[in-house]
């Protein structure tokens, strides 16, 4: 536990220098000029000075709102002052994944229109799939698999609002939440706007990867990404789904990439499968359903910073390894087609072993940095198309008592 506690202050330190320079770089007993603290949540959501908490005289009036069906709430919000949005912390009476999946959290910079975070709330927060676990990233945290912690940096220049929409067709009778920020922070012209894109394909394309972020223009920095599939057992069996390699198309690359990895659990710093949860700091799978065949990992570019100057887009193969004589068994029960992994579509032998190409229900949040407060990627799904295909059979860590 010590160590585990010394890595992690490390991994903050790590995160610390690559905020917005002059704001949380500074050594924790430096009291900076001009920078002021806020909380905003249900005692005070605009987070006013001197005017929290005042409901029912102070005594715990108003800790929780409702967010009826299609409703919409702004859970922070800033005019006029440049700032630092330094934490978000949230639980809900239902965690189911219909609940996860069809709240949805933007996040708009400097007055823009158009929001530069638009997911699903469970997904932002590593819980895709509607599985909610105990688990602790540099980034990203639940500490006993009932709560929502963000630890990203997000600066912002002139401005900033949170909102929260409940798309899932039921109330939502409680949610407890924090936005802690601060105000009047010096952000420089190099320093970046956060952003997020959510994707969910179900199921892809034969031979088409998965765009985990399609390509978009403008100098930044890729953070990383919250991964989740629901494997097409019924097609494929037991076979192993994760051969697919995540590439980076980087400032101008097109048909071949700059950045290529190996295989999709190597990507999240695994190998051989991936056959239990785990949590690291930069990267780890919170929840693993082996029956089943579903997953939900993560993987964040601390360390290893992934930087572009023009544009980018990152994709993720769908290929799996098929061995006919081991206790998945053959490939061929199903009377499907199956394709060799390579140019074109070339149906494997059957008895034969080794890679093929295959269609399985894939969904991702991407994390980057952007030097504009929007960004020209698609809206997010309609709830429904979020929503359908989600598993919701069984009980599951976190579910309400």
């Amino acid at each position: 536990m010590i160590v585990r506690n010394f890595l992690f202050a490390v991994a903050v330190a790590v995160v610390l220098h690559c905020a917005p320079s002059g704001v949380l770089a500074q050594s924790l007993y430096t009291l900076p000029d001009g920078i002021e603290t806020r909380w905003a949540s249900a005692e005070n959501p605009l987070g006013k000075r001197g005017e929290g908490a005042q409901t029912n005289g102070g005594r715990k009036g108003r800790p929780a709102i409702p967010v009826k069906a299609g409703e919409q709430v702004t859970l922070a919000e800033v005019r006029g002052s440049s700032g630092t949005v330094r934490r978000i912390w949230a639980t809900i009476s239902d965690r189911s994944p219909a609940m996860l999946r069809g709240l949805k959290l933007e996040i708009f910079w400097d007055g823009k229109a158009k929001p530069a975070v638009s997911v699903p709330f469970g997904d932002f927060f590593g819980f895709g799939l509607g599985r909610m676990a105990p688990y602790q990233s540099a980034l990203f945290a639940s500490a006993e698999g009932r709560s929502f912690n963000c630890y990203i940096p997000m600066p912002f220049r002139s401005g900033m609002k949170i909102v929260l929409t409940n798309e899932s067709g039921k109330d939502l009778e409680l949610l407890f939440y924090d936005v802690d920020y601060t105000l009047g922070d010096k952000i420089s012209p190099n320093d970046l706007y956060f952003h997020a894109h959510y994707r969910r394909e179900n199921p892809t394309t034969l031979q088409h990867d998965f765009e985990i972020l399609p390509q978009i223009s403008g100098k930044g920095r890729f953070l990383g990404a919250n991964l989740c599939i629901q494997a097409n057992k019924k097609l494929y069996l037991e076979n192993w789904w994760g051969e697919g390699e995540v590439k980076m198309y980087l400032d101008g690359d097109r048909k071949w990439p700059t950045l290529a990895g190996t295989g999709t659990e190597d990507y999240v710093a695994t190998a051989w499968g991936i056959q239990n949860e785990y949590a690291d700091l930069y990267q780890g799978s919170p929840f693993v359903d082996a029956d089943k065949m579903r997953a939900c990992f993560y993987r964040y570019h601390i360390p290893d910073p992934v930087y572009f100057k023009s544009d980018i887009r990152v994709t993720l193969q769908q290929i799996g390894y098929a061995d006919d004589k081991s206790a998945a068994g053959p490939l061929y029960q199903t009377g499907a087609p199956i394709y060799n992994a390579g140019t074109g579509l070339v149906e494997k032998k059957p008895g034969s072993s080794g890679l093929f190409e295959r269609q399985d229900d894939w969904s991702s949040v991407a994390f980057f940095y952007l030097d504009k407060a929007e960004d020209d990627l698609p809206p997010i799904d309609p709830a429904e198309k979020r929503i359908q295909g989600l598993a919701s059979d069984g009980p599951h860590f976190g579910d309400v008592k």
